[in-house]
């Protein structure tokens, strides 16, 4: 099958390149924005900005330019993956809607709000913004718990092919599922979507509970408590419960909040080492998703009236309004409840 992935990140090279070395026949072209990127990719054969170390095989097509040169390729593709942050993922939809081919998103997060004067004060998960400005598309996302490096260097992972169209599900099955990566079908994409958008505020939480040497037990309290916060507003939202005990709900919280190679987590630990929000996300030199989505998460539970204490510590810290210490109080001086949802 031919597959274009369109963005040459981190995370879109890593499935480029294990695409190209899956076998079976698979053409894989990696699509880059800027056609001076691209050639330099093409002569390096390592996309040395985002996955240093990492070949590029040979068999994977480099190519660049803007949205309308793809336009023609497009339609002779199997499977188009959009490889971006989700605030550039409504541009890429747009660009693509005449596509006949099923297409899937990587980006975790919601879209900031949007001033169109409409009553909504929220924004939108990905899928709402592809019903919204594409819903001809038949599309859906790859999530789950996964490094980019630990996929390109083929380490084991397991992944979640999420849609409501069994054509996408079994397009990224054929792309991607082999030895070292497996690729779980499901049709709850609601519940899929918003594992992936509010664990990456959860994993600044607890970034700054080990930063702040709190220990285990806190860090246990934060995931559980967390994921409990997350299957609320998912709930809320129309999605299944059993979807947050899988691999794109229990499993990326766990990876993303304990694991150093998360963005999101290393800015909790930057925050509590008494570094600002500025240079938290300077020192990254990569989006943390985490940062820019947690307002509009806070936003939409509001709206729906789900509680999120934690949430809201991690919007009062990285809007300056509580310190690290003042958040866990926050916390900890909460009045007792049931476990329950």
């Amino acid at each position: 099958m031919k597959i274009i992935v369109i963005g040459a990140g981190a995370w879109g090279t890593a499935l480029a390149v294990k695409a190209a070395r899956q076998g079976g026949g698979h053409r894989v072209e990696l699509w880059a924005r800027d056609v001076a990127q691209a050639m330099a990719l093409d002569r390096a054969r390592e996309n040395a900005r985002y996955l240093p170390g990492i070949p590029l095989p040979r068999e994977l097509t480099i190519r660049g330019g803007a949205l309308p040169d793809l336009i023609a390729d497009a339609g002779y593709a199997d499977l188009l993956v959009a490889a971006m942050p989700v605030a550039g993922l409504r541009e890429t939809l747009i660009a693509l809607r005449g596509a006949g081919v099923p297409l899937a998103w990587l980006c975790k997060g919601f879209e900031p709000a949007r001033d169109t004067g409409a009553a909504r004060p929220f924004g939108l998960l990905p899928h709402e913004v592809q019903r919204q400005v594409a819903p001809e598309l038949l599309a859906g996302v790859l999530s789950g718990p996964s490094f980019a490096q630990e996929v390109a260097r083929g380490q084991p992972t397991a992944l979640v092919a999420a849609s409501a169209h069994a054509s996408v599900r079994d397009a990224l099955v054929a792309a991607f599922h082999g030895a070292t990566l497996r690729i779980y079908a499901n049709d709850d994409l609601v519940g899929v979507e918003v594992g992936g958008a509010v664990k990456n505020v959860l994993a600044i939480a607890t970034g700054l509970a080990d930063g702040m040497n709190l220990g285990l037990n806190a860090r246990a309290a934060l995931i559980t408590r967390g994921l409990a916060e997350m299957t609320r507003l998912g709930l809320a939202l129309g999605a299944r419960p059993e979807t947050f005990m899988g691999l794109s709900g229990l499993g990326d919280l766990v990876l993303t909040a304990t694991g150093d190679l998360s963005r999101n987590r290393q800015v909790g630990l930057q925050l509590a080492a008494g570094k600002t929000l500025e240079q938290a996300v300077q020192s990254l030199g990569h989006v943390a998703e985490g940062v820019y989505c947690a307002r509009t998460v806070l936003q939409r539970a509001r709206h729906l009236g789900v509680d999120m204490p934690i949430t809201e510590c991690v919007v009062a810290l990285l809007d300056g309004q509580l310190k690290p210490v003042e958040a866990v109080a926050a916390l900890m001086g909460r009045d007792p409840k049931g476990e329950l949802l």
